[in-house]
């Protein structure tokens, strides 16, 4: 989420602002998805970081590769929903976490 002090400023100055969805024309359901991934990797990476294990470890502990934790991590479109899912209850996840994590709001990086 933007500002609206800044928001103001691009828009005085020609500028279009729109969200991520809009710009890559996703739908709704789309736009929901790619969210969904990106807060699962993100929650992916802190507990892993929090529990000082290197990719490599993570990807033992789930009988993958260091370099697919790291696709995990940065959300990449190939890996799936369950993958993240499993990794996150290899890590201690519970179910109630997990959708806690679900139903989070993503927090807005600065602009």
């Amino acid at each position: 989420m933007m500002r609206e002090s800044k928001r103001k400023r691009l828009e005085a100055k020609g500028w279009r602002v729109g969200s991520t969805g809009e710009f890559l024309n996703l739908s709704p359901e789309e736009a929901a998805y790619v969210e969904l991934k990106i807060k699962l990797a993100s929650k992916l990476r802190e507990w892993r970081a929090r529990r000082r294990l290197t990719q490599g470890d993570l990807a033992r502990r789930v009988k993958s590769s260091q370099s697919r934790v790291a696709k995990m991590e940065a959300g990449d479109p190939s890996v799936s929903l369950d993958l993240l899912i499993r990794t996150l209850l290899a890590l201690g996840a519970s179910s109630r976490e997990i959708a806690r994590i679900i139903t989070s709001r993503r927090r807005a990086t600065a602009a």
